[in-house]
C-alpha cells in the first residue's frame, strides 16, 4: 500500500488521492520506484522479508550469515526488484556479496555514516520474532544474523533488534501495546550494545531515544492522522533507521495496535512510506493476529504478487514450534 505515497509529502499524499489513502492505489507514473506498477504490487521490503523467512525455513531456525547471504542474493537476481528498489546500503553490500566478499566484513565496511544505517535492517527484520514467541532474545540474535552482512552498525541492530524484541512479545497471549512497545525499548538497548560490540560503531541519533519521542507523541495524540503528522515533524519517517523504526513504533502506539490502522498511519505519513508501514504492520499484527487483517487485503496482494504466503507462514510456524519444543525440554533438564 505504501508503493504507491513513497517519497511524497502528507500534503502531497492528500492532494493527489483526494485524501489520506486507506485502500491499494496504483503508484502514479512519477512515483520514484514503484512508477508502472500495478495496485499491490510490493517493494523491497516485504520482497526481503520473504526471504529472510526463507532463510529461516530452509535452515530449520538454525540461522546462519551464509544463509541470509544466500537468499538476499536470490532476491538480487531478479533484475527488476534490485534495479528499482536496492537502497544504497543494500545495494553497496550486495555487489560485495557478489565478488565473494566476506560476508561478515561487508556490512561492517566503509567509513560513511550514510552506510549500514538504512532501514532497510528493519523492514525485513519480521521473521526474527515471529519463530521467537515470548522469547525476545532469540528474535535479537536471529535479527543481529540478519543485519551483520550487509547493516553492521550499532544504529541498525539497534533498530532491527527493537521490531524483532517487539514481535516476540506481541506473539504472547497476555501480550497488550505497552508490553510490546517495552519490549522494542528492550530490543533497542540490546541491539545497541551488541552492534558496538560486534559492528562498526557509527555517528548519528539514537533510535531509542527516538523511540521515546515517537511513544510519547503518540500516546498524548488526538486521532492518527494528526499524530501522524507530529511523528513526522519530530522523529522524521525516511531512510535513516533513526527515523523510520521510532516513527513505525509510534505509529503502532497511536494505533492502538489495531494492524489496518497501523498500516493507514504508516502509509500516509509521508517519505519511506512503505518501510515504515510494514513496520508498524508488522508488530500490530504480531499483536493482534491474522483475523485483524481483511481476507479481501491478503487475497489482493497473492493475487498481485504470488508469495505463497500461507506457506511461508507454515514454515515459520513450524520452526517456531521446534524452537518452543527445545527450549521447554531444556528447562525440563535443568
Amino acid at each position: 500500500m505504501g508503493a504507491a505515497t513513497e517519497q511524497r509529502s502528507f500534503s502531497e499524499i492528500v492532494s493527489l488521492f483526494g485524501g489520506p489513502v486507506r485502500e491499494f492505489r496504483k503508484p502514479p507514473p512519477d512515483s520514484p520506484f514503484s512508477g508502472g506498477r500495478e495496485a499491490g504490487q510490493i517493494t523491497d521490503d516485504s520482497g526481503q522479508m520473504v526471504r529472510m523467512a526463507q532463510a529461516l525455513i530452509e535452515s530449520n531456525g538454525a540461522l546462519t550469515v551464509e544463509g541470509v547471504v544466500q537468499q538476499l542474493l536470490r532476491w538480487a537476481d531478479d533484475p527488476e526488484a534490485f534495479r528499482r528498489f536496492a537502497g544504497p546500503t543494500t545495494r553497496a553490500a550486495i555487489e560485495e556479496l557478489r565478488k565473494g566478499t566476506d560476508p561478515r566484513v561487508v556490512g561492517r565496511q566503509g567509513r560513511l555514516t550514510s552506510l549500514g544505517t538504512s532501514n532497510g535492517a528493519a523492514m525485513r527484520i519480521a521473521p526474527a520474532g515471529l519463530v521467537h514467541p515470548g522469547d525476545p532474545e532469540g528474535a535479537v540474535r536471529d535479527a543481529v544474523t540478519m543485519c551483520l552482512p550487509t547493516h553492521a552498525t550499532q544504529l541498525a541492530f539497534s533498530g532491527a533488534c527493537a521490531v524483532a524484541a517487539g514481535i516476540a512479545r506481541a506473539l504472547t497471549a497476555e501480550a497488550d501495546v505497552y508490553a510490546v512497545v517495552q519490549a522494542a525499548f528492550w530490543g533497542a538497548r540490546r541491539g545497541e550494545e551488541l552492534g558496538r560490540r560486534e559492528g562498526r560503531v557509527v555517528a548519528g541519533p539514537s533510535v531509542l531515544r527516538r523511540m521515546e519521542i515517537a511513544v510519547a507523541l503518540a500516546a498524548r495524540g488526538r486521532d492518527l492522522i494528526e499524530t501522524i503528522q507530529e511523528i513526522h515533524a519530530h522523529v522524521g519517517s525516511g531512510l535513516h533507521i533513526a527515523e523510520a523504526v521510532p516513527a513505525a513504533i509510534g505509529i503502532f502506539v497511536a494505533a492502538g495496535g489495531d494492524p489496518m490502522q497501523a498500516i493507514i498511519g504508516g502509509v500516509n505519513i509521508g517519505d519511506d512510506t512503505d518501510t515504515v508501514a510494514i513496520i508498524a504492520g508488522s508488530m500490530a499484527g504480531a499483536l493482534r493476529g491474522f483475523r485483524a487483517v481483511p481476507k479481501e487485503l491478503y487475497e489482493y496482494v497473492e493475487r498481485a504478487n504470488t508469495l505463497h504466503l500461507g506457506e511461508v507462514a507454515r514454515g515459520l510456524t513450524a520452526v517456531a514450534q521446534r524452537g518452543q519444543d527445545t527450549r521447554v525440554g531444556t528447562d525440563k533438564r535443568r
